[in-house]
């Protein structure tokens, strides 16, 4: 079964049986469920929706706005755009909600709906668990030929994203025009190919494009990790480049390529970028506790405090506002930054980093150098579906619980916290595994770390 239903949205194939795909009939009844849950506290009767650029986004685009409108809502269509486009169109337009139709860095078979409050965030679990629950009653009451909504197309919501983009404080355009950078781009063939040049232009980069055509028949796995992207690593080896960018392909989460044509590391993005806001504003920082130690590192350097919060965005937003931050995210490459909104925007983060490279005067690898080395080993336990994945977390807390040097964190999964590493268990949402993620000075160590809590809870079984 590839249809995967969750309080975040709904994704999965295109094709196939009702009910075990992402098919019209599930993308109607999941569409109904979350208009109807909107339409308990519509002010606006207007729903955005925007889309990456895969192949079936034209068709589960027309789908999508047709249940809108037969559930009595105003449809504003912005086309090919990003998530953290259609996040801000929502707010700009005092939409009551939208919906994003992508499946992230997810091949190119498969699509998802990602949902929407008017304030242009990710539903919160308890919203996202109604929708569910509607959706499982199939108790819809759509218009009648007098009620049904209408259908508005508007392609305005590019330009007002990277107007107010450059309208931010801390980006330093006249740095980065003066900088002269040139950069390689890779956009997998999605929607970064529609909006980053026109970014790029704006703020005076000189760019190559690849992988630029939003075709969404994607170049290669659209995950933007190391062993996919030798194609740019290589073309920024050959010199000429001052850094490479890289966005997945709905382009909220960033990668950069050092000037050598190395990986400068997805987990960075977010630390760099959280270093030069600390630069100028002293607060806050929020990840999740699945990312880097580097950040809560960087911020007690600058004074001041960190806090982690479950894995997902919306947990790590959540955190975010209780706490004030100034900058958070997570170490995919996610950077949130609330002086814009509360989404992981790479976009944002792109002029961030180019602002903090711009007026450092150094190269890609020196500013890395900047920063506390650290290794992540990701590992999984794989588990019978009878396996009782609770029990087995409370026993591991339990047993490291006793000792000294161990802070543990229960608020998502298990986190084992040692002096100079970490080790980080939690249940997957969607496969019954339970996913190891360990972190160190080294990837032997880390490695070895998530390895040997992966041998105690192999005894527990």
């Amino acid at each position: 079964m590839t249809l995967i239903k969750s309080i975040s949205g709904i994704r999965g194939t295109i094709g196939g049986h009702t009910g075990d795909t992402l098919n019209p009939l599930d993308i109607v009844k999941f569409t109904t469920a979350y208009a109807t849950f909107i339409g308990k506290t519509k002010k606006t009767n207007k729903i955005v929706v925007g889309r990456d650029a895969r192949i079936s986004g034209s068709m589960v685009n027309r789908v999508v706005c047709g249940t809108l409108m037969g559930m009595g809502f105003d449809v504003i269509d912005i086309g090919l755009a990003t998530t953290p486009t259609t996040e801000l169109a929502v707010r700009m337009s005092g939409a009551d909600g939208g919906i994003i139709i992508t499946a992230s860095h997810n091949p190119r078979q498969w699509n998802a709906l990602k949902l929407l409050n008017a304030e242009g965030e990710f539903l919160t679990a308890s919203d996202g668990a109604e929708v569910l629950a509607i959706a499982e009653a199939e108790a819809f009451d759509y218009a009648d030929v007098d009620h049904l909504g209408h259908y508005t197309s508007d392609d305005s919501f590019d330009q007002r994203h990277i107007d107010s983009v450059l309208a931010l404080e801390l980006v330093d355009r006249e740095a980065i025009r003066n900088a002269h950078f040139r950069v390689a781009v890779d956009t997998v063939n999605s929607v970064g190919g529609v909006i980053l040049p026109r970014l790029l232009d704006a703020l005076g980069v000189e760019y190559t494009m690849l992988y630029g055509e939003p075709t969404g028949d994607f170049a290669h796995n659209p995950e933007p990790l190391e062993k996919n992207l030798g194609g740019i690593m290589s073309e920024v080896a050959k010199g000429g480049y001052d850094l490479g960018i890289v966005v997945d392909p709905d382009v909220d989460r960033l990668a950069f390529i050092q000037e050598d044509g190395k990986m400068y590391g997805e987990e960075y993005t977010l630390v760099t970028v959280a270093d030069y806001i600390l630069d100028h504003v002293k607060g806050a920082t929020v990840s999740n506790l699945s990312s880097t130690r580097a950040l809560r590192d960087v911020t007690e350097r600058h004074g001041c405090k960190y806090y982690a919060s479950a894995v997902g965005e919306v947990n790590v937003t959540t955190k975010m506002k209780e706490v004030g931050a100034v900058i958070g995210g997570e170490g995919n490459g996610g950077v949130i930054y609330p002086e814009s909104h509360y989404g992981r925007d790479a976009l944002v983060g792109i002029a961030l980093f180019l602002s903090s490279l711009a007026q450092k005067k150094l190269t890609v690898s020196q500013l890395r150098a900047t920063f506390p080395t650290y290794y992540i080993a990701k590992n999984r336990i794989d588990l019978t579906p009878e396996t009782d994945v609770d029990a087995i977390l409370v026993k591991v807390k339990e047993l490291y619980g006793k000792e000294a040097d161990v802070t543990v964190t229960d608020i998502d999964g298990v986190k084992l916290d040692f002096p100079d590493r970490w080790v980080h268990l939690r249940k997957s949402n969607t496969e019954p595994i339970i996913r190891v993620y360990s972190e160190a000075s080294t990837m032997e160590a880390a490695d070895a770390l998530g390895k040997r809590l992966m041998d105690v809870v192999y005894s527990m079984q």
